[in-house]
């Protein structure tokens, strides 16, 4: 069953009709539920790793400003890396919040339509009920995820522009100039952080609710 799931994700992917691929998924036996679940923890490691890229992005200009003779163009290459290590980090997040968003349309699209399907009053307004409740703890996630995902942006524009400042003036006194830099990238990193960190809690908060449906 993994195999002939591993195909279908593959095959699909490139096809890039979503509908189909919820389609095809569901006729093994994988529900937009479940890709829900799925495409929320990947949008947490995401988050993770971009938390991770950036600290490791502000060690490297870190030891920058202590830096005392050498080869500057080293250094420089090594934070061109880090930059552009954060920088696929910070995409790989968009991504995965793009693809909650998607799957949450069809799942809850869905959902609502299937109302009309049942002939109990009761079971039907408890499921609308629990609709609603999904919903709204979905809508904290993501307002959370996507201030987070701004937060990442001053981070990368102040490291885009240290490096590229740097490749333009491989001398010591570039190095004076961004030491300036550093207290301010600090503080957006630590922000950046702080805010992933919320949306990983509410993340966790809606797959609670959401395994509990």
């Amino acid at each position: 069953m993994p195999y002939l799931i591993a195909i279908l994700i593959s095959v699909l992917t490139l096809t890039g009709c979503q509908s189909t691929y919820y389609s095809a998924m569901e006729q093994v036996g994988y529900h937009k539920r479940d890709i829900m679940v799925d495409r929320v923890e990947d949008a947490k490691e995401s988050q993770q790793d971009a938390q991770q890229e950036f600290t490791s992005a502000l060690e490297a200009l870190s030891a920058l400003t202590n830096f005392d003779g050498g080869d500057l163009e080293a250094v420089y290459n090594q934070i061109n890396d880090k930059y552009q290590d954060s920088e696929k980090a910070a995409q790989d997040v968009s991504d995965r919040i793009a693809s909650i968003e998607d799957v949450s349309e069809a799942l809850f699209s869905e959902w609502q339509d299937e109302l009309d399907l049942y002939t109990s009053d009761k079971l039907r307004r408890s499921s609308e009920q629990k609709l609603k409740e999904t919903q709204r703890s979905y809508n904290t996630m993501l307002s959370a995820m996507k201030r987070a995902e701004q937060k990442m942006t001053p981070v990368l524009n102040t490291l885009r522009d240290n490096t590229l400042y740097l490749k333009h003036n491989l001398n010591a006194s570039a190095i004076g100039s961004l030491q300036g830099e550093f207290m301010s990238l600090e503080k957006d990193i630590a922000f950046a952080i702080e805010q992933m960190n919320a949306a990983i809690e509410e993340s966790d908060k809606f797959l609670n609710q959401l395994n509990n449906k």
